[in-house]
């Protein structure tokens, strides 16, 4: 149960990031819900991608510790 758990949070982390970055090399004044640091276009965008980064981590983990448990094929 808690790798689904972990595999859901790893996608929405994934999602989440790579829309925010896309939306801000878009939209280079429109920094998104990680505006609230103050460290500009550069920083916003690495964070996004570290976002980004972490739940494509994240979630490939948990589907592979949940296949090696037998719950995935």
């Amino acid at each position: 149960m808690k790798y689904d758990v972990l595999q859901i949070v790893g996608a929405v982390l994934t999602v989440a990031g790579a829309q925010g970055a896309i939306r801000l090399l878009l939209d280079h004044e429109h920094f998104g819900v990680l505006g609230w640091p103050g460290t500009g276009f550069a920083g916003t965008l690495v964070c996004y991608l570290v976002a980004t980064a972490v739940g494509v981590v994240l979630a490939g983990w948990a589907h592979d510790r949940a296949k090696a448990l037998g719950r995935r094929k």
